[in-house]
Order: structure tokens, then sequence, then C-alpha cells
């Protein structure tokens, strides 16, 4: 069965990673174009000096800006990322983290997002990492 609504698409996908399961993500926001993974800390997910391990980082960046592209898709489609770069530009350090994904430029076969990390501590977000991810929109 196919979901007509984007969003609750997205949803519904989100719900089948076993990844995000395995790492104790949830979805947050989820608007056309953006969407946000929050994932609290846990020390096994960090590397030897305590902050959050960065391919944990990339792993919920990634997610979050396919989600976002995802978004945009027809039903029966579906998204796959073919190439991403990140900056890290800070220990990610927190509570908790918050990855964004935000669509720049949706195409018809590749959409480009930009996406970032950020660490939460007490009450203050700190920008650990910003990238660009290339979607690609596939059939089912």
């Amino acid at each position: 069965m196919q979901l007509a609504d984007p969003l609750e698409r997205v949803r519904a996908s989100f719900e089948r990673q076993g990844i995000m399961r395995l790492l104790g993500a949830e979805l947050g926001l989820v608007e056309p174009g953006r969407v946000e993974i929050t994932l609290p800390y846990r020390a096994d997910l960090c590397q030897q000096n305590g902050y959050l391990h960065a391919g944990i980082s990339t792993t919920i960046a990634d997610t979050a800006g396919g989600y976002a592209a995802y978004s945009l898709f027809e039903p029966g489609q579906d998204v796959l990322t073919s190439e991403f770069k990140m900056n890290f530009l800070a220990p990610a350090r927190g509570e908790r983290y918050t990855a964004t994904g935000r669509v720049v430029k949706p195409g018809r076969r590749l959409s480009i997002c930009q996406v970032e990390v950020h660490a939460h501590a007490q009450d203050q977000a700190t920008l650990c990492v910003i990238g660009l991810l290339t979607a690609v929109r596939v059939e089912r």
C-alpha cells in the first residue's frame, strides 16, 4: 500500500530503519523538504574522548538529508544517497544531538541537501557538523 501523504511516507519509512532503532534516534520535525532527527547521548556511541563518534554523526545527518529529499517525492519512489561531504566544526558533546536535513535544490533525479548536526548541552546548541548530500530518486 502506497501512502499518499509524503510526510506519512517519511514517518513509515523511518520506522523501518533498523539502524535508527539501534542508535535510539527519533524522528522529530517533518516538513516538505526539511527533516530533523534527534539522538540522546549514549556513552557507547562515543569515541575514546567522549565525543559522539563521527560515524554516528554522519549516519544521522545522512538519514535526515535523505528523508528531506524523500519528503518531496511521489508515491512509489524511494531515495538513496549517492554522495555526501561532511565538515566537522566542533567536537560533538552534549545531552542530545539533532541532525537536520534541508533540500537546497530539488531535482527530477538528484536532490542536493544541506545537513547539520548540533550538540545540545544545557541550554546551548553547538554546530558540530555541516555538509552537503546528494540524494537520488529511484523507482521501487
